[in-house]
């Protein structure tokens, strides 16, 4: 798999993704990026699997791209256009496959998770950091503004605090992260792989079906206007209340007993 550079481990229904770079801080690298992208391409239709757990190997969640990389690409005759074309293309498609795919996404955050690590937290369904994690979207020191993670924190957190840590590049605290919306909870680095496990066991003991059509639903509703959301909102109701499943968790809910879902 890429040189192992994607770490994947399969356990009571959750599948472990861990970038497997620590020496370079888990960037982003095109072999990093196509590997997750291939992961998750595989993942989407795999019904064994309940959710889906992102973390870096070592003492770094994700330090962004490969700023290496990028300058080896700049060499190119047209002064690297083509290739950070092709980059930040495939960075946005595995953005926006960690949304498609119908298992829950949980950020495991054990270090730094700066500039596009810090986007793909806030592109991931739920995130819990460990105490010495930090986040920035920190391009705009080395002039580079963090356009594309922008786009993904804008979708998490209010625009003027977003605008902030864009125009500023300042790294911040969990405990911060947590208080604008970025991050669920902070938990000690001690507990983080206990606690991530907990919520992802809890997510997995729940009916696939239902959170598959709820994920899709939460992230199309979101871009509606409120009338519309309702209208759309209900038709996914409906669709879910005439699942099989769904009636015997209603009936096994009635009737004090555990639901026997297929």
């Amino acid at each position: 798999m890429n040189e192992e550079i994607l770490l994947r481990n399969d356990k009571n229904k959750i599948a472990y993704l861990v970038f497997n770079k620590p020496e370079k801080l888990n960037v982003l690298s095109e072999k990093m990026l196509e590997a997750l992208y291939d992961q998750l391409i595989k993942l989407e239709n795999d019904e064994a699997i309940k959710c889906i757990v992102l973390t870096g190997k070592g003492n770094a969640f994700c330090a962004g791209h490969d700023l290496s990389e990028l300058t080896l690409g700049r060499q190119a005759p047209d002064g690297g256009q083509e290739y950070f074309q092709k980059i930040f293309e495939m960075c946005s498609r595995v953005m926006q496959k960690i949304q498609e795919v119908p298992q829950p996404v949980i950020a495991q955050v054990n270090g730094p998770a700066v500039a596009a690590g810090c986007q793909l937290v806030a592109t991931c369904d739920l995130a819990i950091a460990g105490e010495s994690a930090k986040f920035g979207v920190n391009g705009v020191n080395i002039g580079l503004f963090c356009s594309t993670p922008m786009v993904a924190l804008t979708r998490n957190i209010h625009l003027k605090n977003a605008f902030e840590l864009l125009v500023s590049g300042k790294i911040i605290k969990p405990e911060e992260a947590q208080n604008l919306g970025l991050i669920n909870r902070v938990v000690s680095d001690e507990s983080l792989e206990e606690e991530v496990n907990e919520l992802a066991t809890l997510i997995s003991s729940k009916l696939s079906a239902a959170v598959k059509i709820g994920k899709k639903a939460f992230y199309k509703q979101a871009q509606m206007p409120l009338d519309e959301a309702y209208d759309f909102a209900g038709e996914v109701m409906v669709t879910n209340m005439l699942y099989r499943d769904t009636r015997e968790g209603i009936n096994a809910f009635l009737e004090k007993r555990k639901p026997d879902w297929k």
